[in-house]
């Protein structure tokens, strides 16, 4: 049997999408403390520049920072020339970029008979360029990035991708119907790639965290004047069997697991790290 450990971990090199927001930024501390070297991309370069330099200082390993647009496949394209020449060929792909937004979140959680005149709160009031917004980040940017920075992969016979997913994707959240439609994608589509990679040596899985608060989702889960939590966020502690939201650390285990060696043969699926909520039913 091999040993269980991360050493053949150790000097390879991965991009990672979104990486300057919180969970993005804890997804590539964990990948540097296994010795991966990094490109990491952001749409806020300094965001991506700055967690490079400190990332590259603190775990002796290469790390750069890169602006590019996941719905941009030029932007990518680009990117990649970068990473290439920097590091050479590309072993993992994470896709981290993604959030949601008020423009595609209904202020009421759900119709009621009596709510004729307010309708403009409930999904019939969704204006589509919000809509539109959060879908295409969290879906058309994983799979662009797919498309981008998975082509040395297949030349080499090796590599692993993981998408981001959500507990949107098992349990379509209230007040969201975007994230959660897209989400869902993630999920199909994470499936779907596997199979039609899976004879190339690309593992193609996905995590779905639960709930972590991120910049994306403060404004509902905590009251921004107060810092306290909002009845959505009391909800979700109540829902959530290990009572508390997650820190962006627990994803790391699951992470180096899934890029490893230790999980060669588990492609097309997708794991909760979620404090047990989806297995909870409510009562």
């Amino acid at each position: 049997m091999t040993a269980i450990h991360f050493e053949h971990l150790k000097g390879k090199t991965c991009v990672i999408t979104g990486g300057g927001g919180i969970l993005g930024a804890s997804m590539a501390e964990a990948l540097a403390e296994a010795g991966i070297n990094l490109a990491i991309l952001d749409i806020n370069p300094e965001a991506a520049s700055t967690l490079a330099s400190r990332i590259a200082a603190e775990y002796n390993v290469k790390a750069i920072g890169i602006a590019a647009n996941v719905l941009d496949k030029k932007s990518l394209e680009d990117a990649k020339k970068l990473v290439n020449q920097e590091f050479g060929t590309i072993d993992f792909l994470i896709n981290g970029a993604g959030g949601n937004s008020p423009k595609a979140t209904t202020k009421a959680e759900e119709l009621t008979p009596k709510m004729e005149g307010i309708w403009e709160n409930t999904f019939y009031g969704l204006e589509m360029d919000g809509f539109h917004q959060v879908f295409d980040l969290n879906f058309i940017g994983t799979l662009l990035p797919t498309m981008v920075f998975t082509t040395d992969m297949i030349e080499a016979g090796k590599g692993g991708v993981i998408n981001i997913s959500s507990m949107n994707a098992f349990r379509p959240l209230t007040k969201i119907p975007a994230y959660s439609a897209a989400k869902s994608a993630i999920n199909n589509f994470t499936q779907w790639l596997a199979v039609h990679l899976g004879k190339t040596g690309i593992r193609v899985n996905a995590i779905a965290p639960g709930f972590f608060l991120t910049n994306q989702n403060r404004f509902l889960l905590t009251d921004e004047s107060t810092g306290e939590l909002t009845p959505r966020g009391h909800k979700i502690i109540a829902s959530t069997p290990m009572g508390k939201f997650g820190n962006p650390e627990d994803i790391s285990g699951t992470l180096l697991f899934l890029l490893s060696d230790l999980s060669e043969f588990i492609t097309g699926v997708v794991v909760p790290v979620d404090g047990g909520y989806s297995a909870y039913g409510g009562v």
